[in-house]
């Protein structure tokens, strides 16, 4: 399998006042295609701040990020827009859905930032997208129509639409209950299955112990980078 991403070396530090945070400290990892990983760590361990470099929101203060043979380290904000929408599809904790758009519409938005002009073939491929998150008969819904497991599976469908190279979920779990949780885990367990590479961001270990290799940060910094022998499968 070749490799998605490629970090070398990367710094992040963030200006305080007078004081200098060190976010990340020179970590080098790779992700190759079709992994699945989570990336754990406490609050302050600079989980999130790896995840705002992986998912081009942020960019690093030194060192080098290469995502799908193009280094982004040093991009402007539009180019990481472009970036952002051709190879990523996030997943948020809190869905951040559009409250006046029905299940349909949301899922279609990243298209028309990605250019696609065809509002027929927009939604032919929403809701192709909706259906195997296994949402065919909520497409008309909007979010408040929708349970909480509902909102995922469209915030999910939304990621997928684009057929990004990485899927990025932050905490995706973190406002459901139990047995929510795990249809998403299972949803993502498919989607993994089916050639996609996953990136789960998450504080909890026992969603951790789904992804297949599991990265530990502590005080900015790999602390463990290790394949998961057992990883928890859903039937």
């Amino acid at each position: 399998m070749r490799k998605i991403i490629e970090i070398n070396n990367l710094v992040k530090n963030y200006q305080v006042g007078t004081e200098t945070i060190r976010a990340l400290r020179s970590v080098t990892l790779s992700i190759k295609e079709n992994e699945y990983v989570a990336i754990m760590g406490p609050s302050g361990s600079g989980k999130s701040t790896l995840m705002n470099i992986l998912g081009c929101l942020d960019t690093p203060s030194d060192g080098d990020y290469i995502l799908n043979n193009t280094n982004v380290s040093h991009l402007i904000d539009d180019e990481l827009a472009e970036i952002r929408n051709k190879e990523i599809g996030f997943v948020f904790q809190t869905f951040n859905l559009l409250p006046r758009y029905s299940a349909l519409e949301n899922v279609s938005l990243p298209l028309i930032y990605a250019g696609l002009t065809n509002k027929e073939e927009r939604l032919e491929k929403a809701e192709k997208v909706l259906v195997n998150v296994g949402l065919e008969d909520r497409i008309t819904h909007k979010p408040n129509e929708l349970s909480g497991g509902q909102r995922q599976r469209v915030a999910v469908a939304r990621a997928m639409v684009n057929s990004p190279s990485i899927i990025l979920a932050d905490e995706p779990t973190g406002n459901l209950d139990s047995k929510t949780s795990i249809d998403i885990l299972s949803l993502f367990n498919d989607i993994h299955k089916k050639g996609n590479t996953i990136i789960l961001v998450t504080h909890e270990e026992d969603i951790a112990q789904h992804a297949h290799r599991i990265i530990r940060l502590k005080d900015g910094m790999i602390e463990s980078d290790e394949i998961n022998q057992n990883p928890v499968t859903i039937d």
